[in-house]
């Protein structure tokens, strides 16, 4: 089994799931809970409960969120290697969602910032792993140092390297050609449709997916109720899958997480690339069914 090292942010997530359409400027009725989250310990999270040998480095505030968080991931399973700040607290995430289960995140990146390279355990990156780096590390300033330079190191060792898309708004903040060229060396991308729109300019995801290849060898695109799509360089048709209906759709946020875990798995141990996708559907079919990103505990 190939150990993934999963690299990026950690987040306390208060999530405020409205009962009836917002009202705006006055009062909605809604169920606020506090749960673990941060794009790159969910999908560590996923990769262990999901039967995966899987390490998470990333910075935490000396605050009890950050300890909280620091033994849930201990608790899916996942070797976390987090780095205590003193002086910033764990991220925080207020994540308002509709009646209808879409969602809006408000982010404070706290200690996440702060990452940098004297933070990454030496001893986790080796030849026969796989780094997983989560685009929010590159798409914040004070982290964007470490999050190329764990990519420079990853990809000196020899270790295979994916890369995810974290969100358009972000990545269009930063720009496209400066996310390409920070990622360019990554064997797999990992984007959604917007995300996909905004790197390439192309609103059809399959024109999207063959121009990145330029820079990727492989892109996996998620394509929300359509499913999911991957293209390499030399095919002329992308692979697609099907969505895994989701019964009862409460929330949507962590679902592109966890279909990066449940690809990465599949991926990883050599499985059919369709099956790969469809692995990746189940995993986030299984996010969306309940409040929070992570599995429950």
């Amino acid at each position: 089994m190939t150990r993934v090292v999963v690299v990026g942010d950690l987040m306390t997530d208060a999530v405020a799931r409205a009962a009836y359409p917002l009202a705006r400027a006055s009062d909605t009725p809604a169920s606020v809970t506090m749960h673990g989250g941060g794009s790159g310990a969910n999908a560590a999270a996923w990769l262990a409960v999901e039967g995966g040998d899987v390490a998470f480095v990333g910075r935490r505030g000396s605050d009890i969120a950050g300890r909280n968080r620091d033994m849930e991931l201990m608790g899916y399973g996942v070797d976390a290697r987090l780095v205590m700040d003193p002086d910033r607290p764990t991220g925080t995430c207020v994540v308002l969602v509709t009646h209808k289960g879409e969602r809006t995140m408000l982010s404070d990146p706290g200690a996440n910032a702060a990452l940098s390279l004297e933070d990454l355990p030496q001893d986790l990156f080796q030849r026969d792993a796989h780094l997983h780096l989560s685009g929010y590390t590159l798409l914040n300033e004070g982290s964007r140092a470490a999050g190329r330079g764990v990519l420079g190191f990853a990809a000196r060792v020899g270790m295979t390297i994916s890369v995810d898309g974290a969100s358009p708004a972000p990545v269009e903040r930063v720009g496209a050609e400066n996310f390409l060229n920070w990622t360019n060396g990554a064997k797999l991308l990992m984007v959604n449709a917007d995300e996909a729109q905004v790197l390439t300019g192309r609103d059809d995801p399959v024109h999207a997916a063959r121009v990145l290849t330029a820079w990727y060898p492989q892109v996996v695109i998620t394509l929300a109720a359509e499913g999911a799509l991957w293209y390499a360089n030399g095919r002329t048709e992308p692979i697609r899958v099907p969505a895994e209906p989701v019964p009862h759709l409460v929330d949507a946020t962590g679902g592109g997480d966890a279909f990066c875990a449940g690809f990465l798995l599949a991926w990883l141990d050599g499985k059919p690339t369709a099956d790969a996708l469809a692995n990746g559907c189940r995993v986030a079919a299984k996010a969306m069914g309940h409040i929070g990103a992570r599995p429950a505990l």
